[in-house]
C-alpha cells in the first residue's frame, strides 16, 4: 500500500460572500484556476502527470454547475487529459476531496491527485440548487416528524444541550477574528495565501476579520433565527445565535498537491505531512453539528492515538457553539484550539473551507514546530470528517 504525502498547501483570500466583495467580481473557475496554477509552476511538476483533480463544490449550478475543477484545469492552460470531479458533503466537501485523493494513492489508483473545493457564494448563492424545493421526502419527513430543521436551529439546540450562554458565545467569536488578526499582522497567513487577480484589481489579503469586533458590539445584534413556531416546538432554546458568532458567507478557494511517497522521492520534492488517520460518520440529523465528537473519537481510536498528542486542532466554526461543544465534551485544551480564528472570522466558502482549514493548519504546525493536527468538520444531515495529518518538517 502507498503512502499520501501533501506536497504543498495553499488557498485564496476569503473575500466576502456578497455583492461587492473582494472576489466577487471573478468567476468561481477562473479563481479556482490561479490556484491550480500556482500550485502547479510552485512546484514545477509535469500538469500530465497528474491522475486526477478533486474539488469540493457545494452549490453545483449556475458558474459551478459544469464540473469547476475541469473548467479550472482547463482555464489554466493545462493537458485535457487530465480529468477532475466534483464532491459534495456539504461542508465537508473540500476535506472529502482531500480523503478521496488519499484513498485513492493508498489503492494504487494515483500516483499525483490535487485535492481542494471552491465557492463563490456571491456569484452561486447558499440554496441555489435547493430551490424551494423539499429536499427530505415523505420517507424522513416522517421518520423525523414534524421535520428536520435548518442549521442555525440546530445550533439553538446545541447551546442549549451543553449550557452554553449568550456572551460565552460571543467572546468565543472575538477570539477568532483576534486570532486571525494576529496571524495577518505577523505574516503568518502570508505563505498559504495567493494573490488573486480579479477584473477590479489584485486581492492579496482576507477581507473577513474583523478586528475591531467586540463582545459588547455582537451583543447588540439580533438573533437571526428565532421563530415562534420553533420556540413553541424546542422551549430549551433561548435563541443566542447571530451573524456575528456564526460563520460569514465567503467566497474562496483552497488547493492541495498530494503524492504517494514513492513519487515524491523520484521527483526530489520534500513532503510536508502525512495522513495519521481518518473518519467520516453521521449523527443525529436534528442536532445536525455534533458529528464531529465522535468522528474524533473514532478517528482517535483508529489512530492510536489521544487528543493530548495533538498540537492543533482544526473544528469548523460554522456557529460559535460548534467548536465549544466539542471541546467541552472531549476536555479538549481550548488554546490549541482554531488558534489562528476559524469560519467566523476567515469566512465559511462552503466546497473550499475543508482544504482551507487543512491548508492553515498545515502551515501553522510547520511554524509553530508542532507534529500532529486533527481537523474535523460539521456537515448539513448530521455528518461529520475528521482527519490526522502528521508534519514532516
Amino acid at each position: 500500500m502507498q503512502t499520501p504525502v501533501i506536497i504543498d498547501a495553499l488557498r485564496s483570500p476569503m473575500g466576502r460572500g456578497k455583492a461587492g466583495g473582494s472576489l466577487s467580481s471573478i468567476h468561481p473557475v477562473d479563481l479556482l484556476a490561479q490556484l491550480l496554477k500556482t500550485l502547479v509552476e510552485r512546484n514545477d511538476i509535469d500538469p500530465g502527470t497528474v491522475d486526477d483533480v478533486l474539488i469540493g463544490c457545494v452549490s453545483q449550478v449556475s458558474e459551478q454547475s459544469a464540473t469547476p475543477g475541469r473548467m479550472a484545469w482547463l482555464a489554466a492552460g493545462f493537458p485535457a487529459s487530465v480529468p477532475a470531479m466534483t464532491i459534495d458533503r456539504k461542508c465537508g466537501s473540500g476535506q472529502q476531496a482531500i480523503h478521496f485523493a488519499a484513498q485513492g494513492i493508498m489503492a494504487g489508483a494515483y500516483d499525483i491527485a490535487i485535492a481542494g473545493g471552491v465557492e463563490s457564494m456571491s456569484r452561486v448563492p447558499m440554496g441555489s440548487a435547493r430551490g424551494t424545493a423539499d429536499t427530505c421526502g415523505e420517507g424522513v419527513n416522517k421518520r423525523y416528524a414534524p421535520g428536520l430543521v435548518g442549521q442555525g436551529v440546530s445550533a439553538e439546540l446545541v447551546s442549549a444541550k451543553w449550557g452554553l450562554g449568550r456572551e460565552e458565545l460571543d467572546a468565543f467569536a472575538v477570539r477568532s477574528h483576534q486570532a486571525a488578526a494576529k496571524t495577518r499582522a505577523a505574516g503568518g497567513f502570508s505563505r498559504e495565501i495567493v494573490p488573486i487577480i480579479t477584473p477590479e484589481g489584485v486581492v492579496a489579503e482576507d477581507e473577513t476579520i474583523r478586528e475591531g469586533s467586540s463582545v459588547q458590539k455582537l451583543g447588540e445584534l439580533a438573533c437571526s433565527f428565532e421563530d415562534p413556531a420553533f420556540s413553541a416546538r424546542f422551549p430549551q432554546i433561548e435563541w443566542k445565535m447571530t451573524a456575528g458568532n456564526s460563520s460569514q458567507i465567503a467566497d474562496g478557494a483552497s488547493v492541495l498537491l498530494m503524492m504517494s511517497e514513492t513519487m515524491a522521492e523520484r521527483l526530489g520534492l520534500k513532503p510536508r505531512a502525512r495522513f495519521a488517520g481518518f473518519d467520516v460518520c453521521g449523527d443525529d440529523p436534528l442536532m445536525m453539528l455534533t458529528a464531529p465528537i465522535p468522528s474524533t473519537r473514532r478517528a482517535l481510536k483508529r489512530s492510536g492515538m489521544r487528543l493530548d498528542q495533538i498540537d492543533h486542532y482544526e473544528v469548523n466554526e460554522a456557529f460559535a457553539p460548534v467548536p465549544l461543544a466539542w471541546q467541552r465534551e472531549l476536555g479538549a485544551d481550548p488554546e490549541r484550539l482554531n488558534p489562528r480564528g476559524g469560519a467566523i472570522a476567515l469566512g465559511h466558502p462552503l466546497g473550499a473551507s475543508g482544504a482551507r482549514l487543512m491548508t492553515t493548519m498545515l502551515h501553522a504546525l510547520e511554524q509553530t514546530g508542532g507534529r500532529y493536527g486533527l481537523q474535523t468538520m460539521c456537515e448539513a444531515g448530521g455528518m461529520a470528517n475528521t482527519t490526522i495529518i502528521e508534519c514532516l518538517k
